[in-house]
């Protein structure tokens, strides 16, 4: 089943010119899993949060062709690769950052997957759930809230705010508080179990947007581990 996913994502990615580009060019496989939800919602601008190397701004720009996307990675090798792949892209821009709650320099975990890494530390199950997660070292990186980056007034509507950030979801989306109700959407990597010490769980995260008047309306990418738990996947929420 695997291997049957990774040759379908294989064939989806070089069906297209702007995904084939980027992985023949680049290595960065595009995020290809996300373009069904994204298709129908006509967006005008992407907020990506946990960007890494570029692959949901890819399937976003796919889907969105005249969007504003602006991204965030705090971590130096992924950026190298994201710049490389969008450096003609007039309309995206990438800040080295982290998202949070207050301004600050702070700890993060990285894996031997750089999109693995997090703002919490990696706990075992993560590594046995998923090989090759481990951490490796930390580095500083900084944090600060959207705010900082963005006012209301640029946020240009229908707008998605997406967060793929390895645990650290609820205290991102903290970080987003004072614009969250400028967006149309939001799209979360949440979990079921815990993979980053002191992670707030999906049912959390469901929680904390529904008291701002965002509903859940789909599930997506649901893994499993190989005893049929569920572990985590990717929800989408509208106001």
């Amino acid at each position: 089943m695997v291997y049957l996913k990774k040759g379908y994502k294989f064939f989806m990615i070089m069906c297209n010119p702007l995904y084939a580009s980027a992985f023949l060019r680049h290595r960065v496989a595009a995020g290809v899993e996300h373009k069904s939800v994204l298709k129908g919602l006509g967006c005008n601008m992407v907020i990506d949060i946990g960007a890494n190397v570029g692959q949901f701004a890819l399937v976003a720009r796919s889907c969105f062709p005249k969007a504003r996307i602006i991204s965030f990675e705090p971590l130096p090798r992924p950026i190298k690769k994201y710049q490389a792949v969008f450096y003609k892209d007039k309309f995206t821009t990438l800040y080295q950052e982290a998202i949070g709650p207050n301004e600050c320099e702070s700890t993060m975990h990285l894996s031997q997957r750089d999109d693995s890494s997090s703002l919490l530390a990696i706990t075992s199950l993560q590594e046995y759930l998923f090989p090759g997660t481990a951490e490796i070292c930390t580095v500083k990186v900084n944090v600060g809230p959207l705010s900082n980056f963005l006012s209301q007034t640029n946020i240009k509507t229908p707008s998605l705010l997406k967060l793929d950030v390895q645990g650290y979801e609820l205290q991102a989306l903290r970080g987003c508080e004072d614009m969250i109700n400028c967006f149309m959407y939001v799209y979360v990597e949440c979990s079921f179990i815990e993979l980053y010490e002191g992670q707030a769980l999906a049912d959390e995260v469901i929680a904390w947007l529904r008291h701002r008047n965002f509903r859940l309306i789909g599930v997506y990418n649901i893994s499993y581990s190989s005893h049929g738990q569920a572990i985590q996947a990717d929800f989408l929420f509208t106001k």
